[in-house]
């Protein structure tokens, strides 16, 4: 039935984990492949049974892919390609003009709108313990104001290219700082973005916090305030040095680094101007920094979801921009999860509010009857004073032929064969974690608490799991307290009747031998009515107690036969064509349960009060029968006449009654350690898994705390050696200059297109964007200060401080020092 819809799925998914290039015609291949997991979702579970393989884009793993059973995953890596488009595609826009600084700046807002309905819609519904790290709360809120920041720097371009006045262009600079700020705090909480991009947006923070004081400086001359036009050029020039700070460790694109020092030359030169004109013409205080006022901001940039990617149900049909939607005659997921919460809901309601509480009224029946009235042994002692009485015959033979005695002790086998498998699951899973927390242990002292800086696995608040899996172990632990204790309470009911229950079970002539014969076999005239009052009040009782279990057997029936499937396909079809384009969620099936449950059910739950007011008056009638039968025998027949036979009859009846409550027991001790197996068997497969994680991690944390100390280290000189070989890691690459964000790739090995490099707009956009070089070139009296085209060499120094080359290092270090020799007593010098 859906193998042209598997086609067509397979299809728009190759098309959107193909697109490579930054050309508008990829983004209505990721927008309707999108649109379509969207809609799927509501018709499939969340792990749809597909494993899907993605290589994070940012971070230091993009080398490892992961690999997840989970149609959200999927939609988060397709949002996360079509945010990284629109990025690259603002990127490519001509901004030497209005139309394209335009077109950027709508690119730019789309691709933060994108990152923004990820983190709010699509993250919260993503169910993995912990999201990639490119893809985490942290990382896409940064991402996001990055977007934001360089649409904000477009609308600032525009109104520098059309030549707005001061005072405005000042407002958009605030802006675009106070959104590169946002981006680098976001960034630190990160673990995906790296350190170059993190000091670029302080860099770029700190570079339109100096070009909008300078803007407002410039209205400040403009209205004669010569005053404050110093203060803020002054604010202007610190700021500007803030960002050149920014450019030491060699992170910086050449083009922001020579934006900057372009800026800080014009800044001074206005700032010495400024101040010589004030101080020999104007003569007007200049304010301290906390007086002046704050700049206000122009916010022009705004995160803007494109429809396709925030109601996508708006965009499917036979010609519409989607096409006609996937799927559809197949039943949505969220109908299979109603029809499950409304049999938990009705079993629920029918056992707890119905069964059980009939249950419990016919224990309280049968505890009053055998404890404080002893029926139906003082019946049965008069009316049969020889032989079997009818009732006991028939329980006799009800235990016969369940085998009472071997079926519990089966039943009691099975469930100490469950709880020994269950703890023995729980066991395994508690070992992990307090062989994890040993290792830890021994590792803190062995390192010391200062290197091995990672937090105990107990502590609250957890920061990876530890804390919780304790507290769900301590949570077993009751669980296995507490059926523990209630086994041997079921266990000592066993014990307190199996001798009688052997008797009932075995033939009836050592049932009779059990049961004395009455001295007395007629019964008096005087206790005939007494006797007849009582048998009546008491068959009243047992045709209340028989009506009552038809009851049960009939509304169990009832329950079996409750099918709501049709009707709740009937249910969900109706709300499709009420509320097109929304969702299906069990929530909307609430009305629908409630009046079903209501329409099916309230009658037995009237019925509950009613038994139990019928109760009240049959055990009434009883026990004022009872009280008249007593009083009457021992007039006529003496005190303990036939006491002896009146008594075995009711132990053997509550034996019998007690097998039925022991049975009962046994089915709920076995379903219990049946749902247990579940719950410790999902904590061993955490625990196991956690720890895992955690011994990776500390052999990570071990690796550090080897690494080779600096004074272990020999840096030679090697200007004029070819540099070492580009190796992938994050250390020895030269840092990136900041993108938009790189799409992630499902399938790396397979050659693809080159994407088009894009560089972040940069206050001099007429610089032509360069990979950043970290080469300062040699300071005099300084060649042997180490730089990063030199590499790094581990050797030991040779003896007596001399270095293999043997060359004099210049600039005022010590004769006889090799020129390449690292002194500990100078330090490292970087640049």
């Amino acid at each position: 039935m859906f193998r042209h819809d598997l086609d067509v799925i397979d299809s728009l998914r190759r098309d959107a984990v193909n697109v490579r290039e930054a050309h508008p015609s990829g983004i209505g291949k990721l927008q309707t492949y999108a649109g379509q997991l969207v809609w799927m979702a509501g018709k499939f579970p969340i792990d749809i049974g597909a494993d899907f393989t993605w290589y994070p884009a940012l971070g230091y793993h993009t080398e490892h892919p992961l690999v997840q059973n989970n149609i959200k995953y999927e939609l988060m890596n397709v949002l996360f390609n079509l945010a990284a488009l629109y990025s690259q595609l603002a990127m490519a826009s001509n901004r030497a003009t209005t139309d394209g600084l335009k077109t950027a700046a709508s690119y730019f807002s789309q691709a933060a709108g994108v990152l923004s309905h990820m983190k709010s819609e699509v993250l919260p519904e993503l169910r993995m313990a912990s999201p990639p790290d490119d893809m985490d709360e942290a990382t896409l809120e940064s991402l996001m104001q990055l977007l934001l920041a360089q649409s904000q720097e477009t609308f600032w371009q525009k109104a520098v290219m059309d030549g707005y006045k001061d005072a405005s262009i000042a407002k958009l600079a605030a802006r675009v700082s106070d959104l590169y700020n946002l981006a680098g705090e976001a960034a630190m909480r990160s673990e995906a973005i790296s350190s170059a991009w993190i000091h670029h947006m302080s860099a770029k923070h700190h570079h339109f916090a100096a070009a909008a004081q300078y803007r407002a400086a410039c209205d400040c001359l403009e209205k004669r305030r010569y005053g404050e036009e110093v203060a803020r050029l002054t604010d202007a020039v610190a700021c500007v040095n803030e960002g050149l700070k920014e450019a030491r460790g060699g992170y910086l694109n050449k083009a922001v680094v020579e934006d900057l020092h372009g800026l800080k030359k014009r800044v001074e030169d206005d700032l010495k101007r400024a101040e010589k004109d004030n101080d020999i013409i104007y003569l007007q205080p200049v304010p301290p920094k906390p007086e002046l006022k704050i700049l206000e901001r122009a916010n022009m940039a705004v995160a803007r979801t494109p429809p396709q990617v925030a109601q996508p149900y708006d965009f499917f049909g036979d010609h519409a921009e989607f096409g006609p939607a996937l799927f559809t005659k197949l039943v949505p997921f969220a109908v299979h999860l109603a029809v499950s919460i409304y049999e938990e809901r009705r079993d629920r309601l029918v056992n707890t509010s119905v069964i059980d509480e009939l249950d419990l009224l016919s224990g309280k029946l049968n505890e009053t009857l055998s404890n404080d009235l002893n029926l139906p042994g003082s019946l049965q002692a008069l009316e049969k004073p020889l032989g079997l009485p009818g009732p006991l015959v028939q329980h006799a033979d009800e235990i016969r032929q369940a085998d009472a005695l071997n079926r519990l002790r089966r039943g009691f086998a099975d469930i100490e064969m469950l709880c020994s498998s269950d703890r023995t699951i729980f066991e395994e899973g508690k070992a992990l974690l307090i062989a994890e927390e040993e290792e830890d242990k021994a590792m803190r002292r062995k390192h010391g608490t200062m290197r091995w800086s990672r937090p105990e696995s107990r502590l609250e608040p957890s920061r990876d799991g530890g804390a919780k899996l304790w507290n769900q172990a301590a949570e077993i632990e009751g669980y296995f307290a507490s059926s523990t204790s209630s086994d041997a309470i079921v266990r000592d009911k066993f014990e307190s009747v199996k001798e009688t229950l052997s008797i009932l079970a075995g033939p009836d002539r050592v049932i009779m031998d059990y049961i004395p014969n009455s001295r007395r076999p007629e019964i008096p005239e005087s206790l005939k009515p007494a006797l007849g009052r009582l048998r009546s009040a008491y068959n009243d009782v047992l045709r209340l107690k028989s009506r009552r279990q038809k009851r049960i057997d009939t509304l169990k029936s009832k329950m079996r036969a409750d099918d709501i499937k049709a009707d709740i396909l009937l249910e969900a079809a109706r709300l499709e064509r009420t509320y097109p384009g929304t969702v299906i969620v069990p929530a909307h099936f609430e009305a629908f349960f409630e009046a079903r449950l209501d329409a099916l059910y309230d009658a037995e739950l009237e019925a509950v009060d009613k038994e139990r007011a019928d109760q009240s008056r049959a055990l009434a009638d009883v026990e004022r029968a009872n009280r008249e039968f007593e009083a009457q025998k021992r007039s006529s027949l003496g005190a303990g006449a036939g006491g002896d036979r009146e008594r075995a009859l009711q132990r053997l009846d509550n034996a019998y009654y007690k097998y039925k409550e022991i049975v009962s027991n046994v089915e709920v001790g076995r379903k219990f350690y049946n749902d247990l197996c579940q719950i410790v068997e999902q904590f061993r497969g955490q625990a196991r898994q956690w720890v895992n994680e955690r011994r990776k991690e500390a052999k990570g944390l071990e690796d550090e705390i080897y690494m080779p100390p600096l004074s272990s280290l020999s840096i030679k000189h090697q200007q004029d050696q070819p540099a070492p070989p580009q190796s992938n890691t994050y250390y020895s690459s030269p840092p990136p200059q900041p993108q938009p964000p790189p799409a992630r790739q499902q399938q790396p090995a397979v050659a693809s297109p080159p994407i088009i490099e894009a560089h972040i707009q940069s206050w001099a956009d007429h610089v032509p964007p360069q990979q950043p070089r970290p080469m300062p070139p040699p300071v005099a009296g300084m060649q042997g200060t180490w730089r990063p085209d030199m590499g790094i060499s581990f050797a030991p120094a040779a003896a007596g401080g001399q270095g293999g080359q043997g060359q004099q290092q210049q600039g005022g270090g010590a004769a006889g020092t090799p020129r390449g020799a690292w002194e500990p007593g100078k330090g490292i010098r970087f640049g």
